[in-house]
């Protein structure tokens, strides 16, 4: 397995930043967000331009595990819905055009009065759906990352998703984290969903017992938080190995959002304990 860092924490650096740190630091590869905005890569740019900051990440030794465009394909405000897959679109073309296989993106979140289930069936699936082939015939698969906020909470709704979305280019970008403080087996998840997972966040999640045992699991962020991996309650050596039993040999891309580390700190604390085991 390779280890790598989504750049979101990087999103106003230009990539020379971004590659000096995460070469010398020795990563593996980069999950580049390139949502609009981010100044080191996003779909906005021309297309030269793009093809000269790919290059400029490959030619430095590292390579490019993912690019990802997580955003809501299901927002209740028609004109937001129709630009966010606008731009997934979009980020379909520049990962063609860059090489790139694995796409990141996001099953949406509920629509207004819909739920989540009433949402797969009425926007997610049909937009996929639609999106699938052509992504296909260029090269590219989806990725969608199991965030509880989103259309895929529970282990039902991914099975929802996957049967409204058969193709093979459509799976997940997998986060153990999320599942792990829902109470959800991400062992037993990986194995149910081998085939469809394509990419891996690296991002632990830590168990406040104290707070838990004072407000209780309805107060949902008093008592957990994101931590870097190694920090957490999440084995790491099980799950690397659960990963490779189920045919998994991609990326662990560490997704840093713990507060208690810098930006570089957290990357790099999380890279010497992911190497342990990759």
């Amino acid at each position: 397995m390779q280890v790598g860092l989504l750049t979101a924490r990087h999103r106003n650096e230009t990539m020379d930043t971004i590659i000096d740190f995460a070469a010398g630091a020795g990563f593996d590869c980069l999950e580049v967000d390139v949502r609009p905005g981010c100044a080191h890569l996003n779909t906005d740019m021309d297309a030269s331009e793009a093809a000269d900051i790919v290059a400029m990440v490959r030619d430095a030794g590292l390579e490019i595990s993912q690019m990802s465009c997580f955003l809501d394909i299901s927002d209740p405000d028609e004109a937001t819905r129709e630009a966010n897959q606008a731009t997934l679109r979009a980020a379909v073309d520049l990962a063609s055009a860059s090489g790139v296989q694995n796409l990141g993106c996001l099953a949406g979140k509920p629509c207004g009065a819909l739920s989540r289930e009433e949402t797969i069936d009425q926007i997610a699936a049909p937009f996929y759906n639609e999106l699938c082939p052509v992504a296909a015939d260029k090269g590219v698969r989806f990725a969608m990352e199991n965030w509880f906020a989103t259309n895929i909470m529970h282990l039902g709704q991914w099975e929802q998703i996957f049967e409204a979305v058969p193709h093979e280019n459509f799976g997940l970008n997998f986060d153990p984290s999320h599942l792990y403080h829902q109470q959800i087996d991400y062992l037993r998840a990986v194995e149910v969903f081998s085939e469809r997972i394509f990419h891996t966040h690296a991002k632990d999640t830590e168990i406040i017992a104290h707070q838990l045992a004072w407000f209780g699991n309805r107060d949902e962020r008093t008592w957990w938080r994101y931590v870097i991996p190694g920090f957490g309650e999440i084995d790491w050596g099980i799950y690397t190995a659960r990963l490779r039993d189920n045919g998994f040999d991609g990326t662990l891309s560490i997704e840093h959002e713990d507060r208690a580390f810098s930006r570089e700190e957290g990357f790099e604390k999380g890279l010497k304990y992911l190497k342990l085991f990759a």
